[in-house]
């Protein structure tokens, strides 16, 4: 079988410029990543009068979705580079329809029911939107570099970026509801002022990266004969299974972070500062962890980290748990700084490590298909950020966790405020536990071009 080359920017060609390019496309990634995942469950059980189980459920089944219509698009993304040599159609398609349907999703004109089908609707069209630009980004830096430590140079220009956005996100997001009043103003307010910075800063990269070049191969596989063929890259299998896995334990901690800075820790306001200490390490770490990588390995860099978090977020337990005080506060926070500096490492380190699976396999069959992996990578993860969410809205609600509107509070039982901190500890520290064999087995299965004396 005759092995595509695949055409990569020389290194001269990798400019500061052409990196922050590329890498601002995260900032507004990361806002939609971020903000749903953060507040939207919340949004619907203590705003609209949504019952936590019907809210899981409006937050999960959408984002279902994208596990069909991710590799869609992954495959689109490589017809079009095909006929066009590159991935920018798809690119700026996604740009200009996510930051409308972002918004929508925060702007129900109704309450119970009617808002859950609300939600529900938009949230499938924000996340197609997503896919449109998420899955061809995602691929570009296959496409950017053939070498392992160059790659790791722009996922780390694109990990510290999308830490902003994180932080933006996570910051920003939910003092701008308060700060507008609360309630569905105040979520009206910050869904429209986040769409906007989503499609400042999505254009950007869309129509500043048209100078990489595309090539899959002579011509564009089928949907089913892409993924037939990619169904041998097992390693790429495993990679991906620890990621969703991590994706997931991730999200959980988020969609408990209103909940427990509102019943465990004594208000809601705490929940910008939860966040802020759990990301904002990451932005001084990542570059720390790439360094790291380039002395011991990506690999190994990455099941430290995966170790680390879940040992940090075990002991969350008892540091929430223990009241509402200054000293349960403090634990708490410091512990989550300590989270975020292992979060920087399960950011950086999967995708730097991505792009060699699918230089390996293009070895393997003859075809480099970036899309169609993208497609089922974004497909893992927002499967991963989904079910995060929605397992703990199942948690919530076999607890006895009781929905409100904001002017009409609930107090809730002893029990629901067990779960509450169970979500946000001792489930998110299994979940990364049970990826360490995964990530095994993509150690034992990687191709030699893949392994650490290639950086």
């Amino acid at each position: 079988m005759t092995t595509v080359a695949l055409p990569t920017a020389a290194a001269g060609e990798l400019t500061r410029r052409r990196l922050l390019v590329y890498g601002l496309g995260s900032v507004g990634t990361g806002l939609f990543a971020t903000v749903p995942g953060l507040l939207l469950l919340y949004f619907m059980t203590d705003a609209l009068a949504v019952p936590a189980g019907v809210a899981g459920l409006v937050v999960a089944l959408p984002k279902a979705w994208d596990a069909v219509f991710n590799p869609l698009v992954g495959a689109a993304s490589d017809r079009e580079a095909v006929r066009t040599g590159r991935r920018t159609r798809l690119l700026v398609a996604g740009a200009l329809a996510l930051p409308a349907a972002f918004a929508a999703m925060f702007l129900s004109p109704t309450t119970g029911g009617g808002a859950a089908i609300w939600v529900a609707v938009t949230f499938v069209l924000a996340a197609s939107a997503f896919a449109l630009f998420q899955v061809p980004y995602v691929a570009l830096p296959t496409e950017m570099s053939s070498i392992p430590a160059a790659r790791t140079r722009i996922m780390v220009w694109r990990i510290v970026l999308l830490t902003l956005g994180i932080l933006i996100a996570g910051g920003a997001a939910p003092l701008l509801v308060g700060a507008a009043g609360g309630g569905r103003t105040g979520y009206a307010v910050m869904a429209l002022t986040v769409g906007l910075v989503i499609a400042a800063v999505l254009l950007v990269p869309a129509l500043g990266t048209r100078w990489v070049r595309s090539h899959p191969g002579p011509e564009p596989l089928g949907l089913v004969a892409a993924f037939r063929t990619a169904r041998g890259n097992r390693a790429f299998f495993a990679l991906l299974a620890s990621f969703v896995l991590q994706a997931a334990a991730v999200a959980i901690m988020l969609a408990a972070a209103p909940y427990v800075a509102t019943y465990r820790l004594g208000g809601y306001g705490l929940t910008s500062v939860l966040f802020v200490c759990l990301v904002a390490p990451s932005a001084v770490a990542v570059p720390l962890w790439a360094k790291a990588a380039g002395r011991w390995g990506r690999l190994r860099c990455l099941t430290v980290a995966t170790c680390g978090y879940a040992l940090g977020a075990a002991a969350l337990l008892p540091a929430a748990g223990s009241g509402s005080g200054t000293a349960a506060v403090t634990a708490t926070l410091a512990l989550c700084a300590l989270l975020g500096i292992c979060y920087a490492a399960l950011q950086v380190l999967p995708l730097a490590l991505l792009p060699d699976t699918v230089h390996a396999d293009s070895a393997r069959t003859g075809q480099v298909q970036s899309g169609a992996f993208t497609g089922l990578w974004t497909a893992g993860e927002t499967f991963g950020l989904a079910a995060g969410p929605g397992a703990y809205s199942i948690a919530l609600a076999a607890t006895g966790f009781v929905s409100s509107t904001l002017d009409h509070p609930v107090a809730q039982t002893a029990t629901a405020r067990t779960g509450i901190l169970l979500g946000f500890s001792l489930v998110p520290a299994l979940l990364m536990l049970l990826s360490l064999p995964a990530l095994r087995a993509y150690g034992r299965r990687r191709a030699p071009q893949e392994t650490e004396t290639t950086r």
